[in-house]
């Protein structure tokens, strides 16, 4: 009995030995179906990568990979079939030599075609012969019997008929590949490559409140696509940052000039765009598929509009902006800057998860506006473009030029001795204030002459600030208006150079 029972377990651990392997392929987990489809990853520079998985015919080891865009770079193209891995693409042709009157009729030169005239209240008449020449007054046509015809193309021609289609001409773009496949038949594959005439900015709506302490802030991704492809329920990935590629307008179609412009509003049930590094760039990932058509213009919801981002407004008065060190002393003693000197407006915020933001902010226009207390009417007061801005570094837009702060800037006194190779200046700057409430004005200059200076007087209590070797700031507190009359402050500062 023992000896029976010890050989019916090696009987079952056999069976089970034998069985296991089965049974685990079996219950492996079977690979994703791979399903038809594009996606499209947009660039700054007017440049996409578009990625297509698309059935196609290898029975014959020739494909026409058609419906690619117009601007593609060929020589970016990269084929893999997913049914065949071992697939090798032999050889490739771009063929774009597309379908045109004119093109047809070149085609058909000494080859007969047939052309019907006859204006509008006429009988038609047809003409049948072999096209000899043509442009864009007349056609030559030899007919049967030898005869010459020449006919007038402007308002007199209505049809011209061809045979067939000619080789060679095309109605779109397509890629002609010479493939190499054990396997054969219909095959899924995947193909990618780079075209132009695709790119991407974002666009920002700044509301601020009623007294410019806060502001709603709403961002946009803006696609402009004249590649002369659409991609239909695309994967749209937006890549920001500086990519630096080798521009080469050897290929791809002209774009066209025309376009249209849609804009996608939030869906409450749709992700916006995911946000994440990529190598030292950043990725934005749109959450559902869209359609970006050619010839069009569509914005996509880039972030849930940010409620109550803390912003600060503030006044610049620059004067000498105009005047840099130019690497030699600046002796001249009028360096006119003009009158009626006027202050530039910035609005700045922290980009931080503490300011209800922290998202990497992708390079784009800035629009501000403010509603009317009176009617409630959002009205635009200013713009600025930004550059690709990190987590946690300030924005500071200038948006325009405050109608009620007026400046003069005058040089009070000037000497110079060159044989000890000192220079003084003294510089008045007076700042006028016409709203009703004070404010604060910050005057920054630029010390032009020379690149060794230092500011021996100052009539304002506060220190300046240095910012760099030629530049300095004051921040000057100016009165409200009082009785018609402007709340004045008058800046006074006297600097040194030597040499």
């Amino acid at each position: 009995m023992k000896r029976a029972h010890r050989k019916l377990a090696l009987t079952l651990l056999l069976a089970l030995a034998l069985t296991a392997p089965a049974l685990a392929q079996q219950n492996a987990a079977k690979p994703a179906e791979v399903k038809e489809g594009v996606a499209l990853t947009v660039y700054n520079g007017n440049f996409a990568v578009v990625r297509e998985v698309r059935k196609i015919d290898i029975r014959d080891g020739v494909v026409y990979f058609k419906d690619v865009a117009q601007q593609i770079d060929p020589t970016t193209v990269h084929f893999k079939s997913l049914t065949d891995p071992k697939a090798v693409l032999l050889e490739q042709n771009y063929q774009f030599d597309l379908v045109s009157p004119d093109k047809m009729l070149q085609k058909y030169l000494d080859k007969p075609i047939e052309v019907v005239v006859g204006g509008k209240d006429d009988k038609p008449t047809s003409y049948a012969g072999t096209l000899m020449s043509f442009d864009n007054a007349q056609l030559v046509l030899k007919e049967k019997d030898g005869k010459i015809v020449m006919i007038q193309r402007v308002n007199n021609v209505r049809d011209i008929r061809f045979s067939a289609l000619p080789e060679g001409l095309l109605v779109q773009p397509t890629l002609v590949w010479q493939v190499r496949s054990d396997v054969g038949g219909q095959q899924m594959s995947e193909v990618s490559y780079q075209t132009g005439g695709v790119n991407w900015h974002a666009e920002y709506v700044l509301v601020l409140n009623g007294d410019d302490t806060a502001a709603d802030l709403a961002g946009w991704v803006s696609v402009d696509n004249r590649s002369g492809k659409t991609y239909k329920d695309a994967q749209l990935k937006f890549i920001a940052g500086d990519v630096r590629k080798i521009v080469d307008n050897t290929y791809g179609l002209a774009g066209a000039v025309s376009s249209r412009g849609t804009r996608m509003l939030a869906d409450n049930a749709a992700p916006a765009m995911v946000e994440q590094a990529f190598f030292e760039y950043h990725m934005y990932t749109l959450g559902r598929r869209s359609t970006v058509a050619n010839n069009e213009v569509k914005q996509l919801e880039l972030f849930p509009q940010a409620s109550d981002v803390k912003v600060t407004k503030r006044f610049l008065m620059y004067p000498t902006e105009q005047f840099r060190w130019w690497g030699s002393v600046n002796m001249n003693k009028s360096m006119d800057v003009g009158d009626k000197l006027k202050a530039k407006i910035f609005v700045e915020f922290k980009n931080s998860k503490e300011n209800q933001l922290g998202m990497p902010l992708p390079a784009g226009k800035v629009r501000a506006y403010k509603r009317d207390p009176v009617d409630g009417a959002m009205e635009f007061i200013g713009e600025e473009r930004i550059d690709h801005t990190p987590r946690n570094e300030t924005l500071s837009l200038n948006i325009g030029t405050a109608f009620d702060i007026i400046g003069e800037r005058k040089q009070t006194a000037f000497d110079i001795d060159t044989n000890r190779r000192i220079m003084r200046e003294t510089i008045e700057i007076t700042v006028r204030n016409h709203k009703k409430e004070a404010i604060e004005v910050r005057v920054k200059e630029n010390f032009f002459r020379s690149l060794t200076n230092k500011v021996t007087a100052n009539s304002h209590p506060d220190p300046f600030k240095k910012l760099d070797a030629s530049t300095a700031s004051w921040d000057l507190p100016i009165p409200a208006t009082e009785e018609d009359k402007p709340g004045t402050v008058v800046l006074t500062y006297t600097v040194e150079y030597t040499w």
